[in-house]
């Protein structure tokens, strides 16, 4: 999946800026960002649910949104919001899916068969989907979304409303089909979820941020977050946010996370945070520590987040 130059206007809104993209097949790819980033509007037009205002997609070797229609019936759509049908069974949803979908008549019971013991549902098969508990529901909507064996799936924030348990089941899913050759392209909110994709995208303010392995984006920072530990680190905290080339202070525990602005080497950061919080009368630690993904995401905002307060 390709896209160059990929723009989207609502009326004088600009939701998407110029985004270029480059989604390697059989991969688990996250998109990260904001509320109102610009994800779902990005997600629409790659598979053709949205005309670009500007930019060229190409998926799967279709052109879009020229292509649109030929392109789906080769991928899978799930979103946040579960979209099935709960006035009916387990069984009966993804029998009317494979129906839609073109199955044959002889293949739908087999795959149904499948898709029920792969997802964990196969006692649940008469049961009234709208009866299902959240992560059932989630294992459902996947199932439905990969009835057809898509060679690409879009999945807009599909854990959002899950418990950790399911979240860690729901991705051992995914990586079972990307083993199998389908290609995954995941927005999502949680950190933790962005450190098991192959590759992540930052969007924010409608533009692509950051892209890369979750190792090459975090070792970019190296050198650029310390551990300040303090007996005292809500006084710390205040003093730290006035410090000059820190972008953020967090609390982790009894821990500061800090994160610095590209221009603070690591050896001066540590000597001015010292400094500072030592003409404040407070005693603390601090050491250099190892880069994480929310350190990612809260450098590559920061520029946007200026701009737009600006």
């Amino acid at each position: 999946m390709r896209a160059r130059g990929l723009s989207k206007r609502f009326g004088a809104l600009l939701a998407v800026d110029r985004v270029d993209l480059s989604v390697p097949r059989a991969s688990v790819y996250g998109f990260l960002g904001p509320n109102g980033s610009g994800k779902s509007t990005t997600i629409r037009m790659l598979c053709g649910l949205l005309t670009p205002s500007a930019g060229d997609i190409e998926v799967l070797g279709l052109r879009i949104p020229e292509q649109a229609e030929a392109l789906r019936r080769r991928i899978g759509y799930m979103t946040q919001k579960f979209a099935l049908y709960e006035d009916l069974s387990v069984r009966e949803n993804l029998e009317f899916l494979a129906t839609v979908q073109g199955l044959p008549r002889a293949a739908r019971r087999s795959r149904v068969d499948e898709l029920l013991h792969n997802y964990d549902l196969a006692d649940r098969a008469r049961q009234l989907a709208g009866t299902l508990s959240g992560g059932q529901k989630q294992r459902l909507a996947l199932a439905g979304a990969v009835v057809h064996k898509p060679e690409l799936l879009f999945l807009d924030e599909p854990t959002s409303a899950v418990d950790p348990e399911s979240r860690r089941g729901f991705w051992e899913s995914l990586f079972d089909l990307a083993d199998a050759g389908t290609t995954i392209l995941v927005s999502t909110h949680y950190m933790d979820e962005a450190e098991r994709c192959h590759r992540i995208a930052i969007l924010d303010n409608g533009r692509l941020v950051a892209d890369g392995t979750p190792g090459q984006l975090t070792g970019q920072l190296a050198g650029r977050t310390l551990g300040v530990h303090s007996g005292e680190p809500r006084r710390a905290q205040s003093v730290l946010h006035t410090v000059p080339g820190v972008l953020s202070v967090a609390q982790v525990g009894n821990e500061l996370r800090v994160l610095c602005a590209q221009s603070v080497t690591a050896e001066d950061a540590a000597g001015v945070l010292q400094a500072a919080l030592q003409a404040q009368g407070i005693t603390a630690d601090v050491q250099a520590i190892t880069p994480n993904l929310e350190d990612v995401f809260v450098s590559a905002t920061h520029g946007c987040a200026k701009a737009r307060a600006a």
